[in-house]
């Protein structure tokens, strides 16, 4: 007896190609048998696996006709056995040479595991039980050339599963009920907000001009109007156009881009859900929250009582914290005992918490939030009453004006959504955007960030009072598929491509111009040589400012203590929330990967530091920073030229190894 199946290990490299030429022979042998299975334009299908495994006793003895992908084979002599799977999942299949013919059983021997195929036969169920076809027509309908995997599982390179999606949901059927789950979710979400009233719209994607969020946007640019635009970043402005015209209640669900870092809660181009609501505040948002998210769980797991990565969340049950509580609830920290933004500051610095030399109170209570409370909020939270400084779109509170109406609300230490009671005073609202503008073009003096104008204009038309929200789709999705990454909520995340070729110069033509070279083969050598010889790179240091050297003795025995090693950056991503913060996972040798944040975000962009060899300090104890543990401290060189700050990363040789200790 010979058995095949899809479990079978990965060919090894060196007979991959022979293995692929077979299945090329087998081909060319059915096209020139005229049999070319790539000729059939339709099969018609009238039973699925799961109607018939699923509702036997309707099925049984009745004729069907399936098609799918060969799974798995057994043959037996005359007769055989076979698994196919179809668009709902596995069905045996039981093919007698008597049956189906001689020359079909004999072309059918030499199928291979992957291939497409119909079959019609009637319904019965084995000796073991199981539920089967017993097939009296087969048709191959698409021949496989390549083999399919053991298990995209258990491949070292992980992320193979993602660039090949097709494969995946192959090989992992749990895969695929991740992504009807995820239509289903998607589905219910538009049930929901329908059945509340709210219209949904679609608004552009390609927009004009580069807002001063920030979000970064990516650029593209207009062959025919001339002019840049911008793939957008949110769609609030256009929804809160459609309020001042006089919708009351519409939402859009749709994709956006963020030209930033990716990890695996983002993903470069995400899908939202954005609505507004005239004559509601963000409290009344609050509750819509609630029941959405309840009604999702009880739709699509079954319960309000979800797990998640080993984690029992009620989304039934849901607490309200302002920011200034929860900041005191799990640092201690009080902001009203604060009387002024220096209070502020030192109570950030005598905790730990780095924050720019002229934050405000609002500013510092943020940044505790981020770096003592985020991670806590384990059971649904609603976070409100957030600071007006990182808030620019949100209206004031009217008792409390250093306060806005806004919330977020948190699960498992990560945020799901942001909501406000929107901003409609348009003097304020023009006052905000160009404060947000200015500050943008501070930190980034190449911006192209505009005020949006035509909205506060907009605005001056009158808005009603509002409630708008907010929340990630691929966040949501997670959560209620049980999935650790954004990765594996998206059939094709955005991937590095593997090994992409450089492009290749075509050499000139050697002409040689000389009078008095020896040989033409002479002058050509001589001027390969000096083209392949380095260029050093001239730089004008004449403007440069160091500080002055330490003039006070250093003990050497303590200097000693300090571990410099060097390390291989593995990975390096933009912290979320911060605009100063890269986070590097680092090979130090010792086989664990450290992870260590530093704020040179200003200054290199993440990709550009992936596979470089750095120094760090490797035997500091943590230090919580964003919520993060960064266990150690890379080192940087700091200088001036006239008033500007230049930082560079020390970076060393690749071939000195990782872990390898400086002395």
């Amino acid at each position: 007896m010979e058995e095949i199946t899809n479990n079978q290990p990965v060919q090894a490299e060196e007979n991959t190609s022979e293995v692929i030429q077979v299945r090329r022979d087998k081909l060319t042998a059915m096209k020139e048998s005229g049999n070319d299975p790539y000729v059939n334009v339709k099969y018609d299908v009238t039973a699925y696996s799961a109607d018939i495994t699923g509702d036997f006793d309707n099925y049984d003895g009745k004729t069907v006709s399936i098609a799918g992908r060969m799974m798995s084979r057994r043959i037996m002599g005359k007769a055989s056995f076979m698994h196919v799977q179809d668009g709902e999942g596995l069905i045996q299949v039981y093919v007698k040479r008597d049956d189906v013919g001689e020359d079909d059983y004999a072309s059918f021997k030499k199928w291979d595991i992957g291939d497409i195929m119909g079959i019609e036969g009637f319904v019965f169920r084995t000796q073991t039980g199981e539920v089967s076809i017993h097939a009296h027509k087969i048709k191959m309908l698409s021949k496989s050339l390549l083999p399919l995997p053991e298990k995209f599982h258990g491949l070292k390179d992980t992320d193979l599963r993602y660039r090949q999606r097709y494969v995946d949901l192959i090989v992992n059927p749990e895969v695929k009920d991740t992504f009807i789950k995820r239509s289903q979710i998607i589905t219910e979400i538009r049930n929901f907000l329908n059945g509340a009233g709210f219209l949904e719209v679609d608004t552009p994607i390609l927009v004009p001009i580069e807002i001063g969020a920030s979000a970064r946007p990516f650029k593209t640019h207009h062959n025919t109007l001339d002019m840049d635009m911008y793939l957008r970043i949110e769609t609030e402005l256009y929804l809160k156009r459609l309020i001042v015209g006089g919708f009351d209640k519409v939402y859009e669900m749709g994709r956006i881009f963020r030209n930033e870092g990716m990890d695996t809660k983002h993903n470069p181009e995400f899908t939202s859900v954005e609505l507004y609501q005239a004559y509601v505040d963000y409290h009344d948002l609050m509750d819509l929250v609630e029941n959405l998210y309840r009604t999702l769980a009880e739709r699509v797991c079954g319960s309000s009582v979800i797990n998640f990565q080993g984690t029992e969340i009620n989304l039934g049950k849901w607490e309200r914290l302002t920011m200034t509580e929860a900041v005191k609830k799990y640092s201690g920290i009080d902001y009203y005992s604060w009387t002024s933004d220096e209070d502020a500051r030192q109570s950030a610095k005598e905790n730990n918490v780095k924050v720019p030399d002229d934050a405000t109170k609002g500013t510092v209570l943020a940044e505790l939030f981020d770096a003592f409370v985020e991670d806590k909020l384990v059971q649904p939270t609603f976070i409100y009453d957030y600071p007006v400084e990182n808030s620019p779109l949100a209206k004031r509170k009217p008792d409390e004006p250093m306060f806005t109406q806004r919330f977020e609300y948190f699960i498992c230490g990560t945020e799901y959504g942001n909501a406000f009671s929107e901003l409609n005073d348009p003097i304020d609202q023009r006052e905000r955007f160009e404060k947000q503008v200015a500050q943008k073009r501070k930190e980034e003096p190449n911006t192209k960030a505009e005020v949006d104008y035509d909205f506060v204009n907009a605005l001056e038309y009158g808005m009603p009072p509002t409630g708008g929200l907010g929340f990630g789709v691929d966040r949501l999705v997670m959560l209620l598929t049980d999935s650790a990454s954004i990765r594996d909520v998206l059939l094709f995340p955005t991937m590095k491509p593997i090994d992409q070729p450089k492009k290749e110069e075509k050499p000139a033509d050697f002409e040689c111009a000389c009078f008095t070279c020896p040989s033409q083969e002479e002058c050509k050598a001589a001027q390969e040589t000096e083209k392949a010889a380095p260029v050093e790179e001239k730089i004008d240091f004449s403007n440069v400012v160091i500080e002055p050297l330490y003039e006070d003795q250093v003990d050497f025995d303590t200097f000693v203590k300090s571990d410099f090693r060097a390390v291989k950056v593995l990975e390096c991503e933009a912290v979320p929330k911060s605009k100063k913060l890269l986070k590097f996972t680092l090979d130090d040798g010792t086989g664990t990967n450290r992870v260590i944040l530093s704020g040179i975000h200003a200054y290199y962009e993440p990709e550009q530091l992936i596979g470089k060899t750095c120094i760090a300090i490797t035997n500091l104890p943590p230090r919580a920073m964003m919520g993060i543990d960064s266990c150690g401290m890379l080192l940087s060189a700091v200088h001036k030229e006239g008033e500007e700050e230049k930082l560079n990363l020390l970076m060393v040789d690749s071939r000195i190894p990782a872990g390898a200790k400086l002395h």
